[in-house]
Protein backbone atom coordinates (compact mmCIF):
# COMPACT_ATOMS: atom_id res chain seq x y z
CA UNK A 1 0.00 0.00 0.00
CA UNK A 2 1.05 3.32 -1.00
CA UNK A 3 2.68 5.63 2.24
CA UNK A 4 1.91 9.22 2.35
CA UNK A 5 2.81 12.02 4.76
CA UNK A 6 0.75 14.59 5.24
CA UNK A 7 3.05 18.38 5.58
CA UNK A 8 1.96 21.39 6.56
CA UNK A 9 3.20 25.12 6.15
CA UNK A 10 2.01 27.68 8.71
CA UNK A 11 2.20 30.91 7.57
CA UNK A 12 1.11 34.42 9.15
CA UNK A 13 -1.51 35.05 5.61
CA UNK A 14 -2.29 30.93 5.31
CA UNK A 15 -1.70 27.64 6.05
CA UNK A 16 -1.10 24.99 3.38
CA UNK A 17 -0.98 21.09 3.58
CA UNK A 18 -0.37 18.47 0.86
CA UNK A 19 -0.23 14.89 0.90
CA UNK A 20 3.68 13.68 0.00
CA UNK A 21 5.38 10.45 -1.09
CA UNK A 22 8.96 9.29 0.40
CA UNK A 23 10.46 10.59 -3.24
CA UNK A 24 8.79 13.79 -2.82
CA UNK A 25 5.47 13.68 -5.23
CA UNK A 26 2.86 15.85 -4.25
CA UNK A 27 -0.75 13.91 -5.06
CA UNK A 28 -3.24 16.14 -3.21
CA UNK A 29 -2.87 20.10 -1.32
CA UNK A 30 -4.81 22.57 -0.17
CA UNK A 31 -4.80 25.87 2.27
CA UNK A 32 -6.81 27.73 4.82
CA UNK A 33 -6.79 31.48 6.17
CA UNK A 34 -4.33 31.68 8.94
CA UNK A 35 -5.54 35.29 9.37
CA UNK A 36 -8.87 34.18 9.70
CA UNK A 37 -7.64 33.59 13.18
CA UNK A 38 -5.71 36.57 14.11
CA UNK A 39 -2.54 36.20 16.53
CA UNK A 40 -4.10 32.71 17.06
CA UNK A 41 -7.28 34.77 19.34
CA UNK A 42 -9.28 31.52 18.57
CA UNK A 43 -6.84 28.94 18.59
CA UNK A 44 -9.12 26.27 19.11
CA UNK A 45 -11.04 26.83 15.76
CA UNK A 46 -7.71 27.33 13.80
CA UNK A 47 -7.08 23.66 14.82
CA UNK A 48 -10.78 22.54 14.60
CA UNK A 49 -10.64 24.08 10.43
CA UNK A 50 -7.36 22.59 9.60
CA UNK A 51 -8.16 19.26 10.95
CA UNK A 52 -10.95 19.61 9.25
CA UNK A 53 -9.68 20.82 5.89
CA UNK A 54 -6.89 18.12 6.44
CA UNK A 55 -9.43 15.21 6.33
CA UNK A 56 -11.81 16.32 3.66
CA UNK A 57 -7.80 16.24 1.11
CA UNK A 58 -6.94 13.15 2.37
CA UNK A 59 -10.59 11.50 1.63
CA UNK A 60 -10.56 12.98 -1.71
CA UNK A 61 -8.01 10.44 -3.32
CA UNK A 62 -9.13 7.80 -5.36
CA UNK A 63 -6.39 5.37 -3.87
CA UNK A 64 -5.93 3.97 -0.45
CA UNK A 65 -2.98 4.65 1.21
CA UNK A 66 -1.31 4.52 4.70
CA UNK A 67 -0.75 7.50 6.16
CA UNK A 68 2.88 7.36 7.83
CA UNK A 69 2.33 10.82 9.95
CA UNK A 70 2.36 14.83 9.43
CA UNK A 71 5.20 17.13 9.75
CA UNK A 72 4.73 20.36 10.71
CA UNK A 73 6.71 24.29 9.38
CA UNK A 74 6.01 27.03 11.37
CA UNK A 75 7.19 29.81 13.08
CA UNK A 76 8.87 29.84 16.46
CA UNK A 77 8.22 26.05 16.69
CA UNK A 78 10.11 23.73 19.52
CA UNK A 79 10.48 20.56 18.33
CA UNK A 80 11.31 19.27 21.55
CA UNK A 81 8.13 20.34 22.86
CA UNK A 82 5.81 20.08 19.75
CA UNK A 83 4.65 23.77 20.63
CA UNK A 84 4.29 27.01 19.04
CA UNK A 85 5.85 29.71 21.18
CA UNK A 86 5.51 33.24 21.23
CA UNK A 87 5.27 33.40 17.52
CA UNK A 88 5.81 37.38 16.35
CA UNK A 89 3.63 37.25 13.62
CA UNK A 90 0.79 34.60 14.80
CA UNK A 91 -0.12 36.41 18.49
CA UNK A 92 0.22 39.68 20.44
CA UNK A 93 -0.48 41.05 23.80
CA UNK A 94 -4.47 42.19 24.02
CA UNK A 95 -4.92 45.96 23.65
CA UNK A 96 -3.99 47.13 27.42
CA UNK A 97 -2.55 43.67 28.79
CA UNK A 98 0.15 44.67 31.57
CA UNK A 99 0.37 41.16 32.60
CA UNK A 100 -0.44 38.40 30.20
CA UNK A 101 -1.02 34.66 30.90
CA UNK A 102 2.23 33.51 29.89
CA UNK A 103 0.77 30.14 29.34
CA UNK A 104 -1.80 31.37 25.97
CA UNK A 105 1.46 32.31 24.09
CA UNK A 106 2.57 28.51 24.19
CA UNK A 107 0.53 26.57 21.34
CA UNK A 108 0.16 22.87 21.82
CA UNK A 109 -0.26 22.25 18.00
CA UNK A 110 1.55 18.71 17.82
CA UNK A 111 -0.48 17.21 20.51
CA UNK A 112 -3.40 19.03 19.00
CA UNK A 113 -3.08 17.69 14.99
CA UNK A 114 -2.48 14.20 16.93
CA UNK A 115 -5.61 14.11 18.54
CA UNK A 116 -7.77 14.80 15.09
CA UNK A 117 -5.67 12.04 13.07
CA UNK A 118 -5.96 9.28 15.78
CA UNK A 119 -2.79 9.42 17.52
CA UNK A 120 -0.34 9.49 14.19
CA UNK A 121 3.19 10.56 14.64
CA UNK A 122 3.34 14.18 14.66
CA UNK A 123 6.31 16.29 14.47
CA UNK A 124 6.92 19.99 14.21
CA UNK A 125 9.92 22.18 13.66
CA UNK A 126 10.31 25.76 12.46
CA UNK A 127 10.12 26.46 8.73
CA UNK A 128 13.84 26.92 7.82
CA UNK A 129 14.30 23.86 9.68
CA UNK A 130 11.85 22.32 7.63
CA UNK A 131 13.08 23.14 4.52
CA UNK A 132 16.75 21.96 5.70
CA UNK A 133 15.47 19.04 6.39
CA UNK A 134 13.54 18.59 2.80
CA UNK A 135 16.65 19.43 1.23
CA UNK A 136 18.41 16.35 2.85
CA UNK A 137 15.28 14.50 2.03
CA UNK A 138 14.77 15.59 -1.47
CA UNK A 139 16.84 17.99 -2.98
CA UNK A 140 20.78 18.17 -3.07
CA UNK A 141 21.80 17.68 0.14
CA UNK A 142 20.77 13.89 0.16
CA UNK A 143 23.95 11.87 1.45
CA UNK A 144 25.15 14.79 2.97
CA UNK A 145 25.87 14.43 6.37
CA UNK A 146 27.10 18.13 7.02
CA UNK A 147 25.74 20.98 5.85
CA UNK A 148 24.03 24.47 6.37
CA UNK A 149 20.77 25.41 4.49
CA UNK A 150 20.15 29.71 4.69
CA UNK A 151 16.17 30.73 3.44
CA UNK A 152 16.24 34.33 1.82
CA UNK A 153 13.09 35.35 2.03
CA UNK A 154 11.22 38.51 4.07
CA UNK A 155 13.44 37.86 6.75
CA UNK A 156 16.60 34.97 6.67
CA UNK A 157 16.29 31.12 8.11
CA UNK A 158 18.77 29.05 8.44
CA UNK A 159 19.36 25.57 9.44
CA UNK A 160 22.34 23.28 10.58
CA UNK A 161 23.36 19.98 10.02
CA UNK A 162 26.05 17.78 11.48
CA UNK A 163 26.65 14.23 11.24
CA UNK A 164 23.40 13.99 9.81
CA UNK A 165 21.34 15.68 12.05
CA UNK A 166 19.57 18.73 12.54
CA UNK A 167 21.10 21.03 15.41
CA UNK A 168 18.67 22.10 17.53
CA UNK A 169 19.76 22.76 20.78
CA UNK A 170 18.78 22.03 24.67
CA UNK A 171 15.62 24.08 24.00
CA UNK A 172 14.67 23.43 20.14
CA UNK A 173 15.52 27.32 19.28
CA UNK A 174 19.29 26.94 17.87
CA UNK A 175 20.55 27.69 14.16
CA UNK A 176 19.19 31.46 14.55
CA UNK A 177 22.00 32.60 12.17
CA UNK A 178 19.79 35.79 10.83
CA UNK A 179 20.17 37.14 13.98
CA UNK A 180 24.01 37.34 14.41
CA UNK A 181 25.03 41.03 15.11
CA UNK A 182 27.23 42.44 11.61
CA UNK A 183 27.04 45.52 12.35
CA UNK A 184 27.31 47.20 15.60
CA UNK A 185 24.82 49.64 16.71
CA UNK A 186 23.93 49.06 13.08
CA UNK A 187 19.74 48.47 11.39
CA UNK A 188 17.34 48.07 14.09
CA UNK A 189 16.14 44.59 13.34
CA UNK A 190 12.68 43.45 13.73
CA UNK A 191 13.82 41.02 16.38
CA UNK A 192 14.47 44.48 18.76
CA UNK A 193 18.30 44.29 18.42
CA UNK A 194 20.61 46.17 16.14
CA UNK A 195 23.06 45.27 13.58
CA UNK A 196 21.50 41.49 12.81
CA UNK A 197 22.59 39.93 9.53
CA UNK A 198 18.43 39.48 8.99
CA UNK A 199 18.59 43.60 8.26
CA UNK A 200 20.77 43.33 5.67
CA UNK A 201 20.64 39.86 3.86
CA UNK A 202 16.75 39.68 3.25
CA UNK A 203 14.35 40.74 0.96
CA UNK A 204 13.07 43.67 3.19
CA UNK A 205 17.38 44.29 4.12
CA UNK A 206 18.26 44.35 0.31
CA UNK A 207 15.04 47.09 -0.21
CA UNK A 208 16.78 49.14 2.86
CA UNK A 209 19.77 48.92 1.17
CA UNK A 210 18.81 50.02 -2.01
CA UNK A 211 17.10 53.27 -0.61
CA UNK A 212 20.50 53.80 1.50
CA UNK A 213 22.48 53.88 -2.08
CA UNK A 214 20.09 56.38 -3.77
CA UNK A 215 20.71 58.74 -0.99
CA UNK A 216 24.61 58.18 -1.48
CA UNK A 217 25.14 57.23 -4.93
CA UNK A 218 24.82 59.96 -7.80
CA UNK A 219 23.91 57.57 -10.89
CA UNK A 220 20.50 57.35 -12.73
CA UNK A 221 18.39 54.15 -11.39
CA UNK A 222 14.72 53.27 -12.52
CA UNK A 223 14.35 52.27 -8.63
CA UNK A 224 14.32 56.16 -7.54
CA UNK A 225 10.82 56.09 -9.18
CA UNK A 226 9.67 53.48 -6.96
CA UNK A 227 8.15 53.98 -3.51
CA UNK A 228 9.68 51.82 -0.94
CA UNK A 229 6.28 50.31 0.19
CA UNK A 230 5.77 49.19 -3.50
CA UNK A 231 9.47 47.95 -4.31
CA UNK A 232 10.36 44.09 -4.14
CA UNK A 233 13.77 42.27 -4.49
CA UNK A 234 12.35 41.14 -7.63
CA UNK A 235 12.32 44.34 -8.82
CA UNK A 236 15.86 45.51 -7.96
CA UNK A 237 16.82 42.14 -9.70
CA UNK A 238 15.54 42.61 -13.06
CA UNK A 239 17.09 46.34 -12.38
CA UNK A 240 20.42 44.64 -12.18
CA UNK A 241 20.19 42.37 -14.53
CA UNK A 242 19.73 45.52 -17.27
CA UNK A 243 22.89 46.81 -15.80
CA UNK A 244 21.24 49.38 -13.19
CA UNK A 245 24.43 50.51 -10.93
CA UNK A 246 22.52 51.22 -7.88
CA UNK A 247 20.85 47.82 -8.24
CA UNK A 248 23.84 45.85 -8.88
CA UNK A 249 25.74 47.90 -6.06
CA UNK A 250 22.88 46.52 -4.12
CA UNK A 251 23.57 42.78 -4.72
CA UNK A 252 27.10 43.34 -4.56
CA UNK A 253 27.02 44.57 -0.84
CA UNK A 254 24.49 41.88 0.10
CA UNK A 255 26.78 39.35 -0.87
CA UNK A 256 29.70 41.08 1.56
CA UNK A 257 27.63 40.65 4.23
CA UNK A 258 26.08 37.06 3.74
CA UNK A 259 29.65 36.16 2.61
CA UNK A 260 31.79 37.23 5.44
CA UNK A 261 29.15 36.14 8.07
CA UNK A 262 28.99 32.76 6.19
CA UNK A 263 32.76 32.55 6.44
CA UNK A 264 32.38 32.58 10.24
CA UNK A 265 29.94 29.85 10.32
CA UNK A 266 32.49 27.68 7.97
CA UNK A 267 34.73 28.26 10.77
CA UNK A 268 32.71 26.83 13.48
CA UNK A 269 30.81 23.99 11.44
CA UNK A 270 33.20 22.93 8.56
CA UNK A 271 30.02 21.85 6.40
CA UNK A 272 29.84 20.13 3.52
CA UNK A 273 28.27 22.84 1.50
CA UNK A 274 26.15 25.80 2.21
CA UNK A 275 22.81 25.59 -0.12
CA UNK A 276 20.75 29.24 -0.42
CA UNK A 277 16.96 29.14 -0.84
CA UNK A 278 14.14 31.08 -1.43
CA UNK A 279 12.98 34.39 -3.45
CA UNK A 280 16.24 36.44 -2.78
CA UNK A 281 18.60 33.46 -4.06
CA UNK A 282 16.40 33.50 -7.52
CA UNK A 283 18.57 36.02 -8.26
CA UNK A 284 21.58 33.64 -9.08
CA UNK A 285 24.54 35.22 -10.20
CA UNK A 286 23.92 38.27 -8.84
CA UNK A 287 23.55 37.08 -4.97
CA UNK A 288 25.74 33.82 -5.63
CA UNK A 289 28.63 35.31 -7.12
CA UNK A 290 29.93 38.11 -4.86
CA UNK A 291 28.68 35.89 -1.74
CA UNK A 292 30.99 33.55 -2.72
CA UNK A 293 33.83 35.96 -3.24
CA UNK A 294 34.01 37.18 -0.06
CA UNK A 295 33.14 34.10 2.04
CA UNK A 296 36.94 32.59 0.23
CA UNK A 297 38.14 36.19 0.99
CA UNK A 298 37.71 36.45 4.20
CA UNK A 299 37.89 32.55 4.58
CA UNK A 300 40.56 31.43 7.08
CA UNK A 301 42.75 29.48 5.06
CA UNK A 302 42.52 25.73 6.46
CA UNK A 303 38.66 25.95 4.58
CA UNK A 304 39.65 27.76 1.58
CA UNK A 305 37.97 25.93 -1.16
CA UNK A 306 36.28 23.62 0.65
CA UNK A 307 32.86 24.61 1.03
CA UNK A 308 30.39 24.62 -2.21
CA UNK A 309 27.69 27.22 -2.62
CA UNK A 310 25.10 25.98 -4.17
CA UNK A 311 21.49 26.46 -4.96
CA UNK A 312 18.54 24.75 -2.93
CA UNK A 313 16.85 21.50 -5.09
CA UNK A 314 14.06 21.87 -3.77
CA UNK A 315 12.87 25.41 -4.98
CA UNK A 316 9.81 25.19 -5.97
CA UNK A 317 6.24 26.13 -5.10
CA UNK A 318 5.58 23.19 -2.74
CA UNK A 319 8.96 23.38 -0.85
CA UNK A 320 7.09 24.16 2.11
CA UNK A 321 4.97 21.85 2.36
CA UNK A 322 7.68 19.30 1.32
CA UNK A 323 9.99 20.25 4.00
CA UNK A 324 7.24 19.90 6.84
CA UNK A 325 6.44 15.96 5.44
CA UNK A 326 10.31 14.87 5.29
CA UNK A 327 10.05 15.67 8.56
CA UNK A 328 8.48 12.66 8.92
CA UNK A 329 10.25 10.28 6.64
CA UNK A 330 13.94 11.38 7.82
CA UNK A 331 12.67 10.06 11.37
CA UNK A 332 11.35 7.04 9.56
CA UNK A 333 15.23 6.06 8.39
CA UNK A 334 16.70 7.10 11.53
Amino acid sequence: MKKLAIGIDIGGINTAFGLVDEQGDLYAESVISTKKYPYFDDYPAYVRDLCEAMRALADSLSFEYELTGIGIGAPNANYHRGTIENPANLWKFREGEKNPDESRRVFPLVDDIAKCFNGARTLMTNDANAATIGEMVYGNARGMRDFVMITLGTGLGSGFVSNGEMIYGHDGFAGEFGHVCVERNGRQCGCGRRGCLEAYVSATGIKRTVFELMATMSEPSKLRDIAFTDLDASMISVAAEQGDAVAKEAFRYTGEMLGRALADVVTITSPEAIFLFGGLSKAGKLIFEPTQWYMEENMMFTFKNKVKLLPSGIQSKNAAILGASALIWQELVK
